[in-house]
Formats: C-alpha cells, structure tokens, sequence
C-alpha cells in the first residue's frame, strides 16, 4: 500500500501558480516506486477541496458546471473532488467522472459505496459477511484494475461514517459485538483486493462521523480502525444543521466537534494527517446561521487550532426533505451569499491554502 509523503522539500519543490490576492502553492503528485501517491501539505496549509454537489442526494449526480459554479463562487479552485461511486447503480469504476475531475485539474476522491437504494437496515446484499465471504472480490478486482488503469492519483475510501446507524457498515446491521471487527476485516479485504488488481495509486481514507450514533461501548470509532497499514488520511465529517427541521441539540458547533474527535483521531493514528472530509449547514433552519457556522470554522482551521489537520472540504450540495421546496436542505455557496463572501475572505489570498494536487 502507499505511504503518504509527509516532507516540507516535497511541497517545496511543487511550485506555485497565482491568483486573484495573492500567490498560491499548487501542489504535484509525488512519483515513488510503489506509485504516484499525493504529499501532505506540511504543518499550517491545508488542501481546500468540496463536494460540488448534485440534487438528488446520492452524491453521484455531479457535473462539471457543479464544480465550476462552487469554484466561482469560492474564489479558489479545488484540491479534491469528491463524489460517490453507488454500486446500487453498477459495479465499476467511475472513470468518466474521475476523469473530467482529472481534466480539470484536481484530485479524484472516490467514496466507494458498496450499499442498496434503500435504508441501512434492509441492504442485506453488502452485509460485511458477503464481502469477507468473497461475493464481490471478482468486482472488486476488476475496479481495481480499472483504478490502476487510470493511471493518476485517486483517493478512496470505504466505510464512509461507519460510526453512524444510517450505513450498513455500522455494527448495528453486522451483529454489535462483532461488527467493527467485521467492518476492519472487510475493510482490509477491499483493499487487498483491489491493490492485488495493480491499483497502486490509490491513498486510502478512513472516514469517522463527528458524533457514534448511537455513542454504545459497540460503537466506538476506535474499534473501526482497521490499522495503520491500511490508511494514508484519517478524518471526519462535522455538520451543523442538516435540515430545516433539525433541532438546536441535533447539532453541535464545528469547533465542539473538532475539539472532541481528532484528538481521539490523533490517538488512533497518531502518524497520519487528519482530514475535515465533510463540513457543512443548511440554510433555513431557525437554531443557526450557515454563514457564522462556516466563519468559525474556517477562523478556526486556518488559525492551525488543530495542528494535525491539513485539509477540508465543504458539502455543497442541495436535495429535498419532502415535497415542500421550503423544506429543501441547501449548503450551496453560489445560493448563499454570506456563506459566499466567509468563504472568500478566508480563501481568496491566502497562502496557505493549496488548491490542485497537481497541474
């Protein structure tokens, strides 16, 4: 598997481009023999990456005018692109989207989504028990070829919020004494499986939710870790509201959130960068402002308040809650504008914030 390059001299040596405030590191993809893999940025830069955001809520439905939209509307282009690869739609790899997020510029970062159309508890076909038995590995190899054949620097990552009942990861669909023992295995065996395949240019993501729902002795996001071998970014999503509807103790500010999981991330993989992987809030929702929430995050991670992390990413997507268009959740930076204006205070200018991974 790849290590993540973790050297000063190495994002030194990618050099800088400029734009509108100020230059900027623009980072390359660093070549080693094991593969091209993606540097860390060094201690107080950060890589500023984003979901660019569908509508239907899959996370799958992105587009390049999605991207461009987010990006107009930030100020600064995309490290990272996120988005997810459903297996309830096929199992192969997403080269077509991977590749225009390439064109582009940026990184591909593929949630690999082995789950069904419908909720946690009836996706009995991706139970962790089937992929250990096997029952994916000639797909899962076959992705893996496809991934080698892509040639460029991805990242992946598989178990998304394992720490959350809404994914049939959780140990609460696996059997609760045995599940996160499950989850490590399973996680290792995808990974196995689609590295044995030649996909040697892959950095692997490990990706916690900000708060174990429900937080049970069986649920604890240590016991999901499956070993430092496996993983090159750990991290975390931390959202505000998500809803409308939510309720002010559905929901907890970033720097509460933060200040309680990457220590514990630090704990557990005390030698890997921690990523912000997902961050956002709605608009709409009577307990708190969208714009102040992404203020006080953003002051807080480019003040280096947690020195391990070194990257974040906003979820700019919209998708209905119902029929009622009012009830829409909305994170979109283009729809809000103070959310628009943090974002370019923050951003715009600032030298240490690092956009492409590669030109």
């Amino acid at each position: 598997m790849l290590g993540v390059v973790a050297t000063l001299a190495a994002l030194v040596a990618m050099l800088t481009g400029a734009v509108a405030g100020g230059a900027r590191l623009v980072s390359r993809a660093v070549t080693d023999e094991d593969g091209p893999s993606v540097a860390t940025p060094p201690g107080g830069t950060y890589y500023h990456g984003v979901y660019p955001g569908g509508r239907s809520g899959w996370e799958d439905d992105l587009t390049p005018a999605d991207l461009a939209a987010y990006e107009t509307a930030a100020g600064r282009e995309a490290a990272w692109v996120y988005f997810s690869d459903n297996w309830f739609r096929d199992h192969d790899f997403p080269a077509a989207t991977a590749t225009w997020i390439r064109d582009h510029g940026a990184l591909p970062f593929i949630r690999l989504m082995l789950r069904g159309r419908g909720p946690a508890s009836g996706d009995e076909r991706f139970r962790l028990q089937r992929i250990l038995d096997g029952a994916f590995d000639e797909d899962l190899a076959a992705w893996g070829a496809a991934a080698a054949d892509f040639g460029s620097p991805l990242v992946v990552e598989w178990g998304t919020e394992m720490n959350g009942r809404w994914f049939g990861w959780n140990a609460r669909w696996n059997g609760r004494e045995d599940g996160a023992r499950r989850f490590r295995q399973a996680y290792r065996h995808i990974e196995r499986t689609i590295e044995g395949a030649g996909a040697d240019n892959i950095t692997w993501a490990w990706h916690v939710n900000g708060d174990s729902v429900p937080d049970a002795p069986w649920n604890q996001i240590e016991d999901y870790y499956p070993g430092d071998r496996f993983v090159d970014w750990v991290g975390l999503s931390a959202y505000g509201a998500l809803t409308p509807a939510d309720e002010a103790g559905d929901w907890r500010p970033f720097r509460e959130t933060l200040d309680e999981v990457v220590p514990q991330l630090d704990a557990i993989a005390p030698d890997k960068p921690v990523m912000v992987f997902e961050f956002g809030m709605t608009r709409g929702n009577p307990t708190g402002r969208p714009a102040a929430f992404a203020d006080a995050a953003l002051d807080d991670l480019l003040a280096n308040r947690w020195p391990t992390v070194r990257g974040f990413s906003w979820w700019n997507e919209t998708w209905p809650n119902d029929d009622d268009p009012s009830h829409d959740t909305d994170m979109r930076l283009q729809a809000l504008a103070g959310v628009r204006r943090t974002f370019r205070e923050h951003l715009v200018g600032n030298d240490d914030v690092l956009d492409h991974p590669f030109p």
